[in-house]
């Protein structure tokens, strides 16, 4: 196969597989996607959507939000983990919002990546998802299936995201990024992986991937 028919192959796979793409992270404007987005760091959309709910009963929008102290912020989001670093973070960016934002999440790279535990994939998913801004976000999964497609080198994720948006049509950006995830997921996850599920890697997959998955099941 070409580079161009794998690319193919991908989106018509990935489009059969997921003619309708459900968004992994709950929320109902961009300031609540960008809080639960923050949150999923080192933890599961799973746990994240058990935790906002309560988080949200609270604070929905920045102005409720700044009223919690950091304190309150850490003990209501302690489940999904690493809850010092992200509770300053949702406090300290509500308070940007506002200061400099009216109240607004921004819609550029920049001022996203200005604000206090946001970077640049955390930007790139509120910019796809919350304004349909085209992006490419690259989590664990999309950067395993990539290097497993042989579709990047894998040394990372900025390499990743580079080679991504290089080789997929700008138009597919938003909804590829979510079918990669899910198909991570359902069909390629890094541990407990069946090849024999994995219709994309089995047919396109780099060589040295393969063999490495042959000689690990003998």
């Amino acid at each position: 196969m070409t580079k161009q028919e794998k690319v193919d192959f991908v989106i018509n796979t990935l489009n059969e597989l997921y003619p309708t793409i459900p968004i992994p992270l709950e929320h109902k404007d961009p300031y609540t996607l960008l809080i639960a987005v923050l949150m999923s760091a080192q933890s599961t959309d799973v746990r994240v959507n058990q935790i906002t709910p309560l988080l949200f009963q609270r604070a929905d929008n920045p102005y409720d939000m700044i009223k919690l102290s950091v304190d309150e912020i850490r003990e209501i989001i302690k489940p999904v983990g690493l809850s010092p670093m992200k509770s300053k973070g949702i406090h300290g960016l509500s308070h940007i919002l506002i200061d400099k934002h009216n109240g607004e999440v921004p819609k550029t790279y920049e001022e996203l990546e200005e604000l206090p535990a946001v970077g640049h994939k955390t930007a790139a998913v509120v910019l796809s998802q919350a304004f349909g801004i085209p992006a490419f976000p690259v989590d664990t999964h999309i950067h395993r299936l990539m290097y497993r497609w042989n579709l990047t080198n894998g040394k990372n994720v900025v390499q990743t995201e580079k080679d991504a948006k290089r080789l997929f049509p700008k138009e597919l950006w938003n909804d590829l990024h979510l079918q990669i995830i899910w198909y991570g997921r359902e069909y390629s996850p890094a541990r407990g992986w069946d090849l024999d599920k994995d219709i994309i890697t089995k047919t396109i997959g780099r060589k040295t991937v393969l063999d490495d998955y042959s000689k690990k099941k003998k």
